[in-house]
C-alpha cells in the first residue's frame, strides 16, 4: 500500500512552494507534484517580462527577495523561487503529471488516492495550487491550429524582419508588440476593444500608445481575427473586413484554470461565466472535504483577482485549518 501523506500539493508555482514551506514548518508530511519544471508557469512567462509587483510583495515563507530594482525581472524570480526550493529541501516531484484525485473512504478515515503519471499517492488533505496559465483562451477561428500560430510568448528575435500579428491589449500583448518591433517586425494589433489594457504596467502602457499614435505599430480596435491562412489574415474592423499580408500570429487572449480537472475532483463551479470554483473565503477548503485551493485557480475565469502578493496568504490559511482539525 502506498503511504498515506499529511498533505499532497498539486502545482509546483510560488503559491505551492508556499504551501510546501508552511506544511514543513509544522510538521506535517507533505509532496509537491509538478507536471512542467519548478514554477513553470513564470519559466513560460516572457523572457524579458518585468513584474508589476516589487519583490517584497512576492515574497513567501517570510524568505526576502532581494532585487537588482525595485521591480523584479522574470530571471530574477526564478533564482529566488528555485533558491527558496532547494535551501528548504522541499519535497517536490518534477515533470510528474497529476491525472486524477479520487477519495477513498476506509471504515471511519478518509483520504485521497491522487494518481500521477508515475504512479499514486495516499493523502489525508490535498492542495490544488494549479494556477491558470497552462490553457490558452483559443479563438475558435479558422486557421488557429496552423504551426505560424502561438498563444505564448518568449522572445523577440524569431520574429525579426516578419510580419507579425498580436491579439489582444494586455501586458503581453504589449510587450510582445513592443518587443517585436523594435527587433524590426512589421507589427498589426488586433484589439478587441476600444484601446490598451488599463491594466497594462503604467511605465508601459505611453510607450506603445505612442507608437501607435505615430504609426510605427498599426492598431485595429474594436476587432477582432476572423481567419488564418498560410500568408494572410483577416481581421474584422468597424470599417468592413481586412485582409492582411501576415507571417507569425500571436494571439495573447488570456488563460484559464483547468476547469475538467477541478470538476473530476469533484469542486462545484459557479453557474455564471467566471466559473469561480466553490471554497471557504476563511480555510480555503473547497466543497470536497480535505480538498482546498490555492493562489490564481480560486478566481475562475476571473484571473486577474489574484496574484501572488495577495495569495500568498492561503498557504497559511489553509495549513491552520488543517492543524486546527488534525486532532
Amino acid at each position: 500500500m502506498n503511504p498515506i501523506y499529511d498533505i499532497i500539493i498539486i502545482g509546483g508555482g510560488p503559491i505551492g512552494i508556499a504551501c510546501g514551506l508552511e506544511a514543513k514548518k509544522a510538521g506535517l508530511s507533505y509532496l509537491i507534484l509538478e507536471k512542467g519544471c519548478l514554477v513553470n508557469s513564470l519559466y513560460n512567462y516572457p523572457a524579458n517580462m518585468t513584474f508589476f509587483s516589487t519583490s517584497e510583495r512576492i515574497e513567501i515563507g517570510g524568505i526576502p527577495f532581494v532585487s537588482n530594482n525595485v521591480k523584479p525581472t522574470r530571471s530574477e524570480a526564478l533564482e529566488y523561487y528555485r533558491r527558496v526550493a532547494v535551501s528548504n529541501r522541499l519535497l517536490i516531484h518534477l515533470q510528474e503529471k497529476v491525472l486524477k484525485i479520487v477519495p477513498v473512504e476506509e471504515g471511519a478515515g478518509k483520504h485521497f488516492d491522487v494518481i500521477s503519471s508515475a504512479g499514486s499517492y495516499g493523502a489525508g488533505h490535498v492542495i490544488l495550487a494549479t494556477g491558470f496559465y497552462d490553457l490558452p483562451v483559443l479563438l475558435d477561428i479558422p486557421g488557429e491550429e496552423l504551426p505560424k500560430v502561438t498563444h505564448y510568448y518568449k522572445e523577440p528575435h524569431f520574429y525579426a524582419m516578419q510580419k507579425v500579428a498580436v491579439v489582444g491589449a494586455s501586458n503581453s500583448a504589449v510587450d510582445a508588440a513592443l518587443e517585436t518591433w523594435r527587433k524590426g517586425a512589421e507589427v498589426t494589433m488586433v484589439i478587441r476593444g476600444e484601446g490598451i489594457g488599463q491594466r497594462v504596467k503604467y511605465w508601459v502602457k505611453p510607450d506603445i500608445e505612442n507608437r501607435i499614435k505615430e504609426g510605427s505599430i498599426a492598431a485595429y480596435m474594436h476587432s477582432s481575427l476572423l481567419a488564418i491562412r498560410e500568408k494572410e489574415i483577416d481581421i474584422q474592423t468597424p470599417e468592413g473586413l481586412k485582409t492582411l499580408p501576415n507571417d507569425y500570429v500571436i494571439a495573447l487572449t488570456g488563460y484559464q484554470p483547468g476547469f475538467d480537472f477541478l470538476r473530476q475532483a469533484g469542486v462545484r463551479l459557479s453557474d455564471d461565466p467566471t466559473l469561480e470554483p466553490q471554497y471557504d473565503r476563511d480555510s480555503m477548503e473547497s466543497n470536497v472535504k480535505h480538498l482546498y485551493l490555492a493562489g490564481v485557480v480560486c478566481g475562475g475565469m476571473n484571473t486577474h483577482s489574484w496574484f501572488i502578493e495577495n495569495s500568498r496568504v492561503h498557504a497559511i490559511q489553509i495549513v491552520e485549518h488543517i492543524m486546527k482539525n488534525r486532532y
